[in-house]
């Protein structure tokens, strides 16, 4: 039996808006569940990262993830979430440079 590929989640809070690819730098406590919940955050927009990078570094993760798709309403709205995660020390969240994109895709 095939798996379903599910359709992209209608951005509801803006319709009209234009969607972008999005960079979100993430620094948290290096702790074994805080990439999942990072990420879960994605999943449940039915949102798949075009890149995800993770470092360790000492007690800290720093941890990157760029994905197109959404409109940038949308996106702050995820780093805000992000943000209110237990051992999340900081986002940012920027507008992805494509030519970054193309040279290590």
């Amino acid at each position: 039996m095939p798996l379903l590929d599910p359709a992209p989640r209608a951005d509801v809070w803006n319709l009209n808006n234009a969607h972008c690819r999005v960079h979100y730098q993430v620094r948290a406590d290096a702790e074994a569940d805080v990439l999942c919940r990072v990420l879960n955050h994605f999943a449940l927009q039915f949102l798949v990262p075009q890149r995800v990078s993770v470092i360790q570094q000492d007690a800290t993760l720093h941890i990157e993830v760029e994905l197109d798709g959404l409109s940038w309403h949308r996106a702050q709205v995820i780093s805000d979430k992000l943000r209110n995660l237990i051992s999340v020390c900081s986002v940012d969240l920027e507008l992805a440079q494509t030519s970054r994109l193309q040279a290590t895709g």
